[in-house]
């Protein structure tokens, strides 16, 4: 399978060459993923953290196709000290987009007493969220008294799950800002087009989530 076979979209192909995150890996996926859709509109962010003397690398994909979006997430991991072993994981996640509630854009401008249109952002904080999947955050509940030792179970917080990206000219440069705005306006047409019935969805408050945690948590905190 040739990469993005099912599609053709060379400047997809181009982003991910060009960020060189595994990107043949990265790009069967997203072709496994759209399942035969045409990609429309992108977005390829590349991010990169220094630990001591380790360096971590996570790009996020935002690939708009028909009548959904596909969110990817690529991380890797040495598995040993001189990084000869190293390892990728990838996750990819569907989402139509008639279940996005909410596409938010954040602007900085520098001097903005000397603004004038057309000048560029210096950074831009894209959000995206959608209806269905939740983000449970659980940890072990107490009480007020220092000599308890009784088991309180756990509580936490349930939160609808969403995405955040921070793009600036200064880290990431002048075109990935003006890339990640492209995409911002594209989603906010594909999520609620021209002539439709748009209706405000607030966010649901926080769920508080108490008692025992059983095999339904085991794993992983993350609940479809």
């Amino acid at each position: 399978m040739t990469p993005l076979s099912s599609a053709s979209d060379p400047d997809l192909q181009a982003d991910l060459n060009r960020a060189g995150f595994y990107p043949k890996i990265v790009a069967d996926v997203i072709d496994e993923a759209l399942d035969g859709r045409e990609p429309g509109g992108h977005l390829v962010h590349l991010e990169t953290h220094f630990d001591q003397h380790e360096v971590h690398r996570h790009i996020t994909v935002l690939v708009l196709a028909e009548d959904v979006l596909l969110v990817t997430h690529v991380d890797d991991q040495q598995l040993d000290e001189k990084g000869k072993e190293v390892m990728a994981q990838i996750s990819t996640e569907l989402v139509q987009l008639s279940k996005v509630a909410t596409v938010a854009t954040s602007y900085v401008y520098h001097q903005p007493q000397n603004y004038r249109t057309g000048d560029m952002v210096k950074e831009l904080t894209l959000g995206i969220a959608w209806a269905g999947a939740q983000r449970i955050d659980l940890a072990p509940a107490g009480c007020a008294d220092p000599n308890c030792d009784a088991d309180h179970g756990y509580t936490g917080t349930s939160q609808q799950e969403d995405l955040v990206l921070r793009v600036s000219a200064e880290a990431d440069g002048v075109k990935a800002v003006t890339a990640a705005r492209s995409f911002a306006k594209a989603m906010r047409r594909a999520s609620a087009p021209r002539g439709t019935e748009v209706r405000t969805v607030l966010p649901a408050p926080a769920a508080e989530v108490r008692g025992r945690v059983g095999s339904r948590f085991g794993r992983n905190t993350h609940q479809g």
